[in-house]
């Protein structure tokens, strides 16, 4: 080994070990009578300290050095005169007996620190120094030690690392598909997975009752910050199980890289209903740190003068504790938020409940004081506080006021990044109307497409509608959510042929289309399929939320950016004529 210790190993019980280091130049610091070097690996930053009037030669080539030159030092470990608390090596300091240069470096086109003046263009271009900076590199380890602690835990339960393939079928449903051409099979294609889920039921028929995996994932879909066109989930099925196994299975996981990982005992996680998290919060993914739940205000607010609410589908309302001190301007910057196109709200009323006063609102001359009052009653709410309402279409109020809700909760400093709260999601509707493109025949617009996927069991009890009314029909489906976002989702499986043939039904697949689709998983239920369920996390999204973060892209090595492109290998680009040639490809673009 070219060194004996790291660059964040020393302390002060290594005084007077003879070391050898190797790492980065992160500075330099000349001071005429001392010269200091801090030396950077991804272990953390040791102090080099050389003495020009004892150490003239040592002096002289130390001018040869700049940032990031990768240096071997060897040295004495000696107490630092000017000790640094803040950092875990800060009480110790090289004396060099040798210092020999590894390697030059070109002057970085941004500073390798913890705050760097890099723009995100930049230093996705230069990913590969990027990563050289402590924030990059600790995320980069959580990710690791995630995954690791993820496999301890599995492998515990008796779960299976099992791989499946990457070149597979394209189906219908879901994403885009990404597809890779076959040359020894002229003109067809592949499809890189969007999931692993008919393999992982094929699993299930084939006995491995316990499969996981850790697994790339791929869709062609629009980016934003926490998605990217190739992903990272922790993969999982289960065999002879009932909802309820599954939620404590992978409640359990979650806890338990909570504890391991940060220090943090989660208590038991919280349930919703799909229909109450809507009803309450105006989402299925909702953030719980925080109050604040929407009130339906519909049945108390109509039949005045005011023909805004009169005349809504729903008013709804949220209640702002210790709001009443809210200036106009705050209230009217509230009301400019959800006036953004990507909210779509059309306006807002208020009203203030000041201690020890009569209410004050923006619609005072509809509503008389005992109007206002009997608002505060209904709502629960406390003496200074602020009513928020939103009115119109329901499904848009709610959303409004979701959005809303947390606008004013992280204005409040409620979304602490430090905190979590988590709950399991519950009893999705199993269907949603999707309308097709009007461009397409009469045949193909409009028709029931599956929330999750199409091989995700309706409840028992509402297997009947399947023929009635689709739209009512309850998946035996589960999201997990943290701190609002949707961390994991699964549901338990089909596993009879039949009701796989009447989902496919349902959906619209003709029985050609199914076979040719999924003729394979429905001929593998006809050998003893077991009940089976599962879930799939989204380990990016994870290691995120543990890390405090919002992106996803600081938890992935080699990430792309917004418009799916890596900067720093140029990808993706243009393959030569030969190539497409081989693959029977002809590129006619205008």
């Amino acid at each position: 080994m070219l060194r004996t210790h790291t660059c964040g190993e020393l302390r002060i019980s290594d005084i007077g070990k003879k070391v050898t280091l190797c790492g980065w130049v992160q500075g330099i610091r000349d001071l005429g009578h001392l010269i200091f070097i801090d030396l950077r690996d991804r272990y953390g930053i040791t102090q080099i300290r050389i003495t020009p009037s004892d150490q003239p030669e040592l002096a002289n080539y130390v001018k040869e050095i700049s940032r990031e030159f990768v240096i071997q030092v060897e040295g004495t470990v000696r107490e630092r005169e000017s000790k640094n608390s803040k950092n875990p090596t800060g009480e110790i300091e090289i004396f060099p007996g040798t210092i020999r240069i590894l390697n030059s470096s070109k002057t970085p086109p941004f500073t390798i620190e913890t705050e760097t003046d890099g723009g995100e263009e930049l230093r996705m271009k230069f990913r590969y120094l990027d990563l050289r900076r402590p924030p990059l590199q600790k995320n980069i380890l959580l990710r690791h030690k995630t995954a690791l602690e993820t496999r301890k835990y599995l492998d515990s339960l008796g779960f299976l690392e099992i791989e499946t393939p990457f070149l597979i079928k394209s189906t219908p449903e879901g994403a885009r598909d990404f597809l890779v051409p076959s040359r020894l099979n002229p003109g067809t294609f592949y499809a890189l997975p969007q999931s692993p889920q008919t393999f992982k039921q094929l699993l299930m028929v084939s006995g491995f009752d316990r499969y996981f995996q850790i697994v790339r994932c791929f869709r062609d879909e629009d980016l934003r910050a926490d998605r990217q066109p190739e992903f990272t989930q922790i993969d999982c099925e289960m065999s002879f199980v009932q909802q309820e196994d599954v939620l404590q299975t992978f409640e359990g996981l979650v806890k338990h890289l909570f504890k391991n990982l940060l220090g943090k005992e989660l208590p038991v996680f919280k349930r919703l209903s799909y229909a109450e998290a809507m009803e309450k919060y105006g989402t299925d993914k909702p953030d719980l740190r925080f109050g604040m739940p929407i009130v339906n205000l519909t049945s108390i607010v109509k039949n005045k003068d005011f023909k805004i609410f009169n005349e809504a589908e729903y008013v709804g309302g949220i209640v702002v504790e210790g709001g009443a001190t809210y200036t106009r301007k705050q209230i009217d910057e509230l009301t400019e938020f959800i006036k953004r196109p990507q909210i779509g709200g059309a306006g807002m009323v208020w009203v203030r409940f000041p201690s020890g006063e009569d209410p004050k609102s923006s619609v005072d001359k509809f509503y008389s004081k005992e109007d206002l009052m009997a608002w505060k009653n209904h709502t629960s709410a406390p003496d200074h506080s602020l009513l928020l309402i939103i009115s119109g279409p329901k499904e848009k109020s709610l959303k409004v006021l979701s959005e809303l809700r947390l606008e004013v909760g992280q204005r409040m400093g409620l979304r602490k990044a430090d905190e979590f709260a988590c709950l399991w999601i519950t009893d999705f509707p199993l269907l949603e109307w999707n309308e097709a493109d009007p461009n397409l025949p009469d045949s193909y617009r409009g028709r029931w497409v599956a929330r999750h996927h199409p091989f995700t069991s309706p409840k028992n009890e509402d297997i009947p509608l399947l023929d009635t009314d689709p739209g009512k029909v309850r998946a035996n489906a589960y999201d997990m959510v943290i701190n609002g976002v949707e961390v994991g989702g699964g549901s338990i499986r089909i596993h009879d042929r039949n009701l796989q043939k009447k989902m496919f039904s349902v959906l619209g697949f003709s029985e050609e289309e199914a076979e040719r689709q999924f003729g394979f998983l429905m001929n593998a239920f006809e050998y003893g399929a077991p009940p089976h369920g599962g879930i799939a996390f989204g380990f990016d999204r994870l290691c995120s939320l543990m890390g405090g973060q919002h992106s996803i892209r600081d938890f992935i090595a080699f990430p792309k950016n917004n418009a799916g492109r890596d900067l720093m290998i140029d990808s993706p680009s243009e393959v030569s004529e030969e190539q497409l040639k081989e693959l029977n490809i002809s590129l006619n673009l205008k």
